[in-house]
């Protein structure tokens, strides 16, 4: 038996967030961020996030749930874990996994969409022939390979949460490539549902298979109640994932 549920967490906004906002907005080429991918922080409204989070974990953890909590290995998720972990009184220590990290975008890291095509013009139509799922940017990763991290991710969960609850706390194309994963979906499957739907910041998503076997079912994707009384946005246009 494996685990039963996995409760997807997505970071709080973090100042990167913010900045690529901006950047788009203004139809800047380049995203103006000082830190490197890994040591973004969280911004004022993504700590409040996150203590929002923390509330909702409070609600639905009880009699030893969740077992484990696992957190990408990125600053902005530790920290979204930590504060909410800590906002709920759960005392569990988040197991750090850089499996769990974001997509790498190589090259193209930094840059908006239209500084993609104005700096990589071939890049740009190198994507558009291969389409979002395969394309990988020179020293960066394609969807498919985020996905090959979540498998081999997906069975430590299963030897460590026997018929447990893992709470997981990662970034929206990771929590995306649970679902293609978790559902065994196919790539136009998953496209079509990321076309739609965005992984908001801080929102949770549940998955859950009772047996603890076989394929997972969505119980809620991308829950967000908890961050209305916030009255802040809490998705950008950087999560539409251009690169």
């Amino acid at each position: 038996m494996g685990a039963r549920e996995l409760w997807l967490v997505r970071h709080g906004e973090s100042r990167a967030n913010v900045l690529a906002t901006a950047a788009q907005e203004a139809g800047d080429e380049l995203i103006e961020v000082e830190w490197r991918d890994a040591d973004v922080p969280l911004s004022p409204l993504g700590e409040q996030q996150a203590a929002a989070l923390g509330a909702w974990i409070a609600e639905h953890a009880a009699f030893g749930v969740p077992n484990t909590v696992w957190s990408s290995s990125y600053l902005r998720a530790r920290q979204t874990i930590e504060i909410a972990l800590a906002e709920a009184g759960v005392e569990l220590t988040p197991r750090v996994d850089e499996r769990l990290r974001d997509r790498e975008l190589g090259i193209l890291d930094r840059l908006t969409a239209v500084g993609v095509e104005a700096r990589f013009p071939a890049e740009a139509e190198r994507r558009r022939w291969l389409g979002k799922f395969y394309y990988r940017p020179p020293g960066g990763e394609s969807w498919a390979d985020v996905a090959l991290r979540i498998r081999s991710f997906l069975r430590d969960v299963d030897d460590v949460d026997d018929e447990g609850t893992a709470l997981v706390a990662a970034h929206d194309a990771v929590v995306m490539l649970f679902l293609y994963v978790c559902g065994e979906m196919g790539e136009e499957e998953i496209l079509d549902f990321a076309h739609g739907h965005t992984v908001t910041n801080a929102s949770v998503t549940r998955l859950v298979r009772p047996s603890g076997q076989g394929r997972w079912r969505v119980a809620t994707f991308a829950e967000h109640e908890h961050l209305d009384a916030l009255a802040a946005p809490t998705e950008h246009p950087g999560d539409t994932d251009e690169q």
